[in-house]
């Protein structure tokens, strides 16, 4: 394996994600990584990176974690995958491959947001070897875009306009979340200007994704499964939500905020998370949170 020296200097605090780079398939990957312990794989949502979500991740640093955070190709630098196969098949057969990459030869606990939901649910069905618990945070996937009574319609008939019309206000809900904003278009920016085919063929593959089939399997295979959602979530309804935690076989989990509720409350998600980590870190026959350490204040 090959990893570049990191962006940053030495004075790096232990628990600030390092920025490294590293070839997969033969391409690069820029990525963020942290910490000791439990191994924990992030996938970022669409049109953001391994960057956006900084404060976040450091609190799963926080509770005894080490956090892998790469660029999904086409995004944070990372190189776009090839046309021919192009498929969420394809992301997750990427994301086997960076954990080979850098050195992860144990299951990870997958947590992927928005498009990221929809890789780490690809990835831990195509490879069940790699994901030991799975987190999915206001995800892709479920199959519903409406359901009211006898009116059903699936996420792939909801038309371009409408998620449109509420991601920009649903991505940046909280005035005065300047640090949440900033951070966010620090990956947003240069994904749009430098690789917007990614974006629109990433933002095809969310819309269209129906995960129900592979949900299922995972619900079969008794693989740990969490799902998360935001009460003022449009880009992600309400529907989606609930038909994702039908296929899972849980009535999943909803807190306050909206799509991008985890960056504009890092600390409500080092929360939300602490049970399942501590689950997972019990299987894996550590203690519940080694470092005993709360993520509240952090900065």
């Amino acid at each position: 394996m090959h990893v570049a020296e990191p962006d940053r200097g030495g004075d790096e605090v232990a628990e600030h994600l390092v920025w490294h780079s590293t070839s997969v398939e033969g391409r690069r990957a820029n990525f963020g990584v942290a910490g000791e312990g439990l191994p924990v794989l992030f996938l970022h949502g669409w049109a953001l990176g391994h960057r956006a979500y900084k404060r976040a991740l450091k609190r799963l640093v926080l509770q005894g974690c080490r956090v892998y955070a790469p660029a999904m190709p086409g995004f944070g630098g990372s190189a776009d995958l090839p046309r021919a196969g192009f498929g969420l098949g394809s992301y997750a057969r990427w994301v086997a491959g960076f954990l080979d990459a850098v050195g992860v030869d144990e299951p990870v606990f997958a947590v992927g947001h928005s498009f990221g939901g929809a890789v780490a649910v690809q990835l831990a069905h195509d490879h069940p070897d790699r994901v030991g618990h799975l987190a999915l945070v206001s995800s892709v996937g479920g199959a519903t875009w409406v359901n009211a009574g006898s009116k059903v319609r699936s996420m792939a008939e909801r038309p371009l306009w409408d998620w449109w019309l509420h991601f920009p206000g649903d991505l940046f809900p909280i005035r005065g979340a300047l640090g949440m904003v900033q951070a966010m278009l620090e990956d947003a920016l240069p994904n749009l200007l430098c690789n917007p085919l990614a974006l629109w063929r990433a933002g095809q593959l969310a819309r269209q994704a129906d995960l129900t089939s592979e949900l299922l399997d995972l619900k079969v295979r008794r693989t740990p499964v969490v799902a998360l959602w935001g009460d003022k979530d449009t880009v992600i309804p309400r529907a989606s939500f609930e038909a994702l935690c039908a296929a899972i076989g849980s009535t999943g989990e909803v807190v306050p905020g909206s799509h991008s509720w985890l960056l504009a409350d890092p600390d409500a998600f080092a929360e939300v998370m602490r049970d399942s980590l501590s689950a997972a870190r019990a299987a894996r026959g550590e203690e519940a949170d080694p470092r005993g350490q709360r993520a509240d204040g952090a900065p």
